[in-house]
């Protein structure tokens, strides 16, 4: 038996890239149409961000946490759980996240941010919306295994990152820790499966903590 430090995060992947991506297929056909639901709810959580203000910022913030406490149980527990036992965990950190989402809708306080800082936020959280399910046909794994905002954790952990850089908030990083860890643990299980597009939730992760560091300091 070999030793334990000759084996690779490969190794001890305990699934195929094929069998992960065949779950956002049969996810989001048990579910259609509720992908174009998800995905109107996204534009409309944008509307709100772009108009600011207080009461627009609790609003997206209160449907931003149904999205994660929806893929928590559907994504996580429902689907990933049967070929990962890690899932079970990553349940929990999404409802934590969706508890804090809630918390702040409720209590946090806001502020306006600068209008550069506005736009940057939209545009992450735009692309994660609009761009991010085109990465599944244009891999060529056809428009059934598309990740969609408010379905797979990828787009929705992304457009969180970017809904909360262009909302008023005043206190903002401890938001933005439990997206930012799915980030770095999607792009480590992705790069495991060698697939190419492994890069993206990381990169974007990096993008979003220049953003706020950036706005930390104006």
């Amino acid at each position: 038996m070999s030793e334990w430090w000759t084996y690779s995060l490969r190794d001890l992947l305990l699934f195929s890239p094929r069998t992960y991506n065949r779950l956002f297929e049969l996810h989001n056909l048990e579910w259609w149409p509720l992908p174009l639901a998800t995905f109107a709810l996204g534009a409309a959580l944008l509307v709100l961000a772009w108009r600011g203000g207080e009461q627009a910022g609790r609003w997206a913030l209160a449907l931003l946490a149904a999205c994660w406490l929806w893929v928590a149980w559907a994504w996580h527990l429902e689907r990933y759980a049967p070929i990962n036992w890690a899932a079970e965990y990553f349940a929990w950190a999404w409802a934590a996240q969706a508890a804090l989402l809630v918390a702040v809708a409720l209590r946090g306080r806001f502020d306006a941010p600068s209008r550069r800082q506005h736009r940057f936020g939209l545009a992450l959280a735009g692309y994660a919306l609009a761009l991010h399910p085109l990465l599944a046909p244009a891999l060529g794994r056809g428009w059934a295994t598309a990740e969609v905002f408010g379905m797979a954790p990828d787009p929705t952990a992304l457009f969180t990152l970017g809904l909360l850089l262009a909302l008023p908030l005043r206190r903002l990083g401890w938001l933005l820790v439990i997206p930012l860890v799915w980030c770095a643990t999607s792009g480590a299980t992705l790069w495991t499966m060698a697939s190419s597009e492994f890069w993206v939730a990381p990169l974007a992760g990096v993008v979003a903590m220049i953003g706020w560091i950036t706005r930390r300091g104006r």
